[in-house]
């Protein structure tokens, strides 16, 4: 497991760019480039002091093969999260060999429990991955009055990465003691209501969005859906998103009622439901009783925020 990321250097991982996100890693651990470099070869990695330095001021990026994964080591040896240095590096460059989507993991691994997530998607079947990647998500919550979770709302772009899609899978779980039977999909724009199954025992609802068209490769379409929650007893605590294939870029904003602000809030990330958080970073509440992130290049994780009332 790695060491909780500061602040400062989880804002540069998470926007880039890639020599800005390496120079701020390099300072944090206090490793001068010579002792990177020795780092490195121990790792079985050689690099000369002029490429890091050259890396970190921008001037020249890391595109071939053994560059490539010299930066993997790099993650290693500066105790950063698998991947979160590689995936500043942008698009390959051409002639490389595109791969088919990008890497995806699996919803019960994003999603408790797992036998409930397969079962529910199991109902409605389909080609094996989504054939989809988020660009750009915009999300909403509202919390009410009694510190539930009244509603979230999803304004979502999408990009095709095969031929023929024509639809898109929402999968809602709602707090502990939520109501699932009683939740409602709103289907608002650029898309229509499908099939939807819902798991009462795990508070889990899988719901169909189905486009107007069908998607080629490359293609992006805009949806805008959301849901009416059915709150469990309890007051909600937390709001976190599962990403199987990453995002562009992702905004979450929490709205809270005037009359119930939290005392504390944070966002954070973890790679599995419950999971130690590998990022955390503190959260201000704004003068319209609101807080929120942003998060660009977001890798196959959990990110979300939670807040305190005591």
């Amino acid at each position: 497991m790695h060491q909780t990321v500061r602040p400062e250097l989880a804002a540069a991982l998470r926007t880039g760019p890639f020599h800005l996100a390496l120079r701020t890693a390099i300072a944090a651990r206090g490793l001068a480039l010579h002792r990177v470099r020795q780092h490195l070869a121990q790792h079985g990695v050689q690099v000369g002091v002029t490429s890091l330095s050259y890396w970190q001021q921008g001037h020249r990026r890391p595109e071939r093969p053994e560059s490539l994964r010299a930066v993997q080591a790099l993650e290693q040896v500066l105790d950063l999260p698998a991947h979160s240095l590689t995936r500043l590096l942008g698009p390959r460059q051409s002639g490389e060999p595109v791969p088919a989507g990008p890497p995806t993991r699996p919803y019960r691994d994003l999603i408790g429990p797992a036998e409930a997530v397969d079962g529910l998607l199991e109902t409605i079947a389909g080609p094996p991955g989504t054939g989809l990647h988020t660009v750009t998500h915009i999300e909403r919550i509202s919390i009410g009055a009694d510190r539930r979770q009244l509603r979230r709302s999803s304004q979502h772009v999408l990009r095709a990465h095969r031929d023929g899609i024509d639809r898109y899978l929402a999968i809602y779980q709602g707090d502990p003691g939520c109501d699932i039977t009683r939740v409602a999909l709103r289907a608002e724009e650029n898309c229509r209501p499908g099939r939807i199954r819902r798991d009462p025992t795990a508070g889990l609802l899988v719901a169909e969005l189905l486009l107007d068209r069908r998607l080629r490769t490359g293609d992006t379409h805009l949806l805008g859906y959301g849901f009416e929650d059915a709150p469990g007893p309890e007051p909600s605590s937390e709001y976190v998103r599962g990403f199987n294939a990453g995002a562009g870029q992702y905004v979450l904003q929490v709205a809270f009622h005037p009359e119930a602000l939290p005392v504390r809030c944070h966002r954070f990330s973890s790679r599995t439901p419950g999971g130690r958080a590998y990022e955390t970073e503190e959260l201000t509440v704004d003068g319209h009783h609101r807080v929120h992130l942003v998060a660009g290049g977001v890798p196959p994780c959990l990110l979300g925020i939670r807040w305190d009332w005591e």
